[in-house]
């Protein structure tokens, strides 16, 4: 996605506890970050929430992972495909788009006796998918004028956000995320999607930061997306048939067979901006600290998104930014 027209840098940032921001209003990014992101596809943005409105975000994390009920829950897991081609796919993953549910670490539980070995707090993977309409404390850290602002600086005409989720990255367990691209997992066509990617808790080498394939976004076609299966009878990936890049981006040819990745170790209330296209990834967290983050994705509201997507959207469609 091309940029809007350059604008004025933003006036020294300011804590806004009601938007979740610490930016000043709706202003957005400076030209200097914007050509960043186009650049490199990420942006890492420190300080974009102040420490009170992180500090918040994690107490109710906190909150949720202590309360949730084990009576009823079918102890699902959340597979990377790091072992496997398969990734979770039962009727609680897949009806997930519009409730705020838990999601295990596959190493939480025996292997031999398959119990569960870890506390429930210590052994969830991620929460999803709709906090940032169900639970107000992340709705007012993300449906706000800030992000809405970025969102429209990047390109976007009508930016919607389609899943929000809570990963864990959980001590000693926290699962490695093997390098993927956003749009294989929620493509439109052509792909437009952004991530929104907000540090909880510091994030380094050691806990499972992430990595980036610097410019990987502008020499690496989006060739396969999940989907659900045939008669939502689990999920898999197959070919891309659509757009494989995002209109009007300038591409360029692979030079190399294997990437470089740069680390991201980022201080909490960092937000890092996410192109769809780009390759990243993160390392297991062998650990004793946790790396909790919060993300959300947008979509161009205007691209098709068919009814092959793992999600898809509620009753209400994907809320607008």
């Amino acid at each position: 996605m091309a940029p809007s027209p350059t604008l004025n840098p933003p006036e020294a940032p300011e804590v806004l506890e009601t938007s979740g921001a610490s930016n000043s209003g709706d202003r957005g990014l400076t030209p200097e970050q914007l050509c960043s992101f186009n650049d490199d596809g990420y942006l890492i943005i420190p300080n974009a929430l102040s420490a009170s409105t992180t500090s918040s975000l994690l107490h109710e994390t906190h909150a949720m992972l202590s309360s949730f009920s084990l009576q009823d829950h079918p102890m699902t897991k959340f597979s990377t495909g790091e072992n496997s081609n398969s990734h979770v796919g039962d009727d609680y993953f897949l009806t997930s788009g519009d409730k705020i549910r838990f999601f295990f670490e596959e190493d939480a539980f025996h292997p031999s006796t398959g119990e569960l070995r870890k506390p429930k707090h210590r052994a969830i993977n991620k929460i999803g998918h709709y906090l940032h309409e169900l639970n107000p404390a992340f709705r007012d850290a993300t449906l706000v004028p800030f992000n809405a602002a970025i969102a429209r600086q990047l390109g976007f005409r009508d930016p919607r956000v389609l899943q929000s989720m809570i990963i864990c990255k959980q001590p000693e367990i926290g699962g490695r995320v093997p390098p993927h691209q956003d749009s294989t997992f929620l493509y439109t066509n052509p792909p437009s999607a952004v991530g929104f990617w907000i540090a909880l808790e510091d994030a380094t080498a050691e806990n499972g930061c992430l990595s980036f394939a610097k410019g990987s976004h502008r020499r690496t076609p989006v060739k396969s997306r999940f989907v659900r299966k045939e008669g939502d009878s689990g999920t898999e990936f197959v070919d891309v048939e659509g757009a494989k890049f995002p209109q009007g981006l300038e591409t360029e040819e692979r030079m190399q067979e294997e990437e470089e990745y740069t680390l991201g170790e980022v201080k909490a209330g960092t937000l890092v901006l996410i192109h769809g296209n780009l390759l990243h990834k993160s390392e297991k967290n062998l650990s004793g600290k946790s790396r909790y983050i919060y993300t959300f994705h947008v979509i161009e509201g205007r691209n098709e998104y068919d009814k092959h997507n793992w999600l898809q959207p509620p009753d209400c469609q994907f809320s607008r930014l």
